[in-house]
């Protein structure tokens, strides 16, 4: 067999055993690396490349190695969940670079960090000014994770009282022309339903490139066709008007039922509010 040919059919092969050996071991072993994981993963790859191109070597003897050197890392994966000082050990711990708006000159000299690369951390972190931070702490994978001071965080609406409705994420309903029954069913919603709404906006289904629903009833759809785009709010107006009116209806059955005469007031009162509400809706939907 020609030497070029032996060594796309080991490349091959241990291309394949080096996936399969990575699916065992979990996507962990694709994210972040610890130091533990670095060193193991460079040796697998000298190991690998040697029996690729060293064709006087045995396959198996190599494919052996591999697995002996990936067992390393799974024995210590399931050690460490077992022990913390043997997870510190091999994984590393976090530091402390900036504490109560300091930084800690002796823990970035540890890690042998200038003040020009934790600068340079928090700007990844759009953070700019050293003075906005709070606390930031070096994390075995190398991220900096920063908590910004009280003052610079920025305003949320709990720090307002206000409620807000939960957002749900998007499901795409259509791809590639094609609308997606599943993900129509988990919202309630069907295939008839979806082809009647792009009727109403006019838009033939081999057009669309993706469709994506939000939580507010919005179809955001991108066509093939580049220069065209359309964002369709879909008509929820008679879906929000029955939720309405079994809402009003809830409250007048309630003041029915109250035993305590304050209660039932409020309870009337309120379905009168509702009332007025829903008719004002339907003015505007009009």
């Amino acid at each position: 067999m020609p030497e070029y040919l032996s060594v796309i059919i080991r490349g091959a092969g241990i291309l394949v055993v080096l996936f399969f050996v990575t699916k065992v071991l979990g996507k962990k072993q694709i994210s972040e690396l610890s130091f533990f994981e670095y060193v193991i993963g460079i040796t697998v790859g000298s190991i690998g490349a040697e029996i690729i191109t060293g064709l006087d070597r045995s396959f198996i003897h190599g494919v052996v190695g591999i697995l002996a050197f990936i067992l390393i890392p799974f024995a210590a994966d399931l050690l460490s969940l077992k022990s913390k000082k043997l997870r510190d050990f091999l994984e590393g711990k976090g530091l402390v670079l900036i504490e109560n708006g300091n930084v800690l000159e002796k823990n970035l000299k540890k890690e042998r960090y200038t003040i020009d690369e934790l600068m340079e951390l928090l700007r990844r972190k759009d953070v700019f000014n050293l003075s906005d931070v709070e606390y930031a702490i070096l994390e075995p994978t190398g991220d900096l994770n920063v908590l910004l001071k009280r003052e610079k965080q920025p305003l949320t609406p709990s720090d307002l009282n206000l409620k807000v409705a939960p957002m749900k994420a998007p499901r795409t309903v259509i791809m590639d022309g094609e609308i997606m029954d599943e993900a129509l069913e988990s919202i309630g919603k069907s295939n008839e339903w979806m082809k009647s709404e792009l009727e109403k906006l006019e838009i033939k289904l081999e057009n669309i490139f993706i469709g994506q629903l939000d939580s507010s009833g919005q179809l955001i759809i991108d066509q093939f066709d580049d220069n065209i785009s359309t964002n369709a709010s879909v008509d929820e107006g008679p879906y929000l008007i029955a939720t309405l009116n079994k809402c009003q209806a809830d409250l007048e059955l309630f003041a029915l039922s109250a035993h305590e005469e304050q209660a039932k007031l409020m309870y009337i009162k309120n379905s009168e509010k509702l009332k007025r509400i829903i008719q004002d809706i339907k003015q505007d939907l009009q």
